[in-house]
């Protein structure tokens, strides 16, 4: 099996970009191993409730890209320092503000092109976050593959995730290794194309951690997900006002 770290993302494309629902029909096409599987991660996370329960979570994207979601309204704010741009957009309405090249921006074509990003930028970066919480949403189709070793030489059950016409690049699959002790996922490995036989790459999902009531892994090798945190109470400003910076908001 080809074992490589994860890399720095530069880019959005060749990733998975899922939508995030929660519902049942994807199960009714996933073998009843995998949904058990599947069902065991979400508990041994926190559970169904716990995450329903969740409301704010925080991280930074490798660096890159400084993440607030709201997760029961779908707000998110979006902040790249390097480029110091300010996004914050609703998820569902596509409507929302930015800030850019010094200035908020107010032509609509460049608002467009900076929600767009902005959207795809978080269904990509959240994913590498919470993806345990999505095993079983619409369209994803688990099949059991058996028992596999992960990086470390740990006995894994192996679960494949396909895509049934959901996301925006559905030929991509994974495979999540999954430690029958612990029910936790131990790795995954991305396939550009249904058909490759070898990974694009391989992480490790390492540093579990307990946010608020639910589990959350930082570690992807040769690359973290920083800056981590859930809250109750955020100040509604960080998703309506991007002339200051998270920071400068209370």
């Amino acid at each position: 099996m080809k074992k490589t770290s994860t890399p720095l993302i530069s880019t959005l494309s060749g990733l998975l970009f899922i939508m995030f629902f929660t519902c049942s029909t994807a199960i009714a096409q996933s073998d009843s191993k995998s949904i058990e599987i599947a069902e065991n991660v979400m508990t041994a996370m926190g559970g169904d409730e716990a995450w329903e329960r969740t409301r704010y979570i925080k991280w930074t994207f490798f660096g890159r890209r400084d993440w607030i979601w709201n997760k029961w309204t779908g707000d998110i704010r979006c902040e790249v320092p390097e480029s110091d741009t300010r996004i914050a957009m609703n998820i569902h309405s596509n409507q929302g503000e930015v800030y850019a090249h010094g200035q908020v921006q107010t032509h609509p074509d460049s608002v467009e092109k900076f929600l767009t990003f902005g959207f795809k930028a978080w269904i990509n970066d959240s994913y590498w976050l919470v993806m345990p919480f999505k095993m079983q949403d619409p369209g994803v189709v688990l099949t059991y593959i058996g028992i596999k070793p992960d990086m470390d030489a740990t006995d894994c059950d192996v679960v494949q995730m396909t895509f049934n016409e959901v996301g925006v690049t559905p030929d991509n699959k994974y495979h999540v290794y999954v430690d029958p002790s612990t029910s936790m996922i131990t790795q995954w490995d991305y396939f550009s194309n249904f058909d490759d036989e070898e990974p694009r790459f391989s992480s490790p999902w390492k540093d579990y951690q307990e946010y608020g009531d639910i589990m959350l892994s930082s570690d992807r090798g040769n690359s973290k997900l920083d800056g981590i945190s859930v809250h109750n109470h955020l100040p509604e400003a960080l998703f309506k006002d991007v002339t200051k910076k998270a920071s400068e908001l209370k």
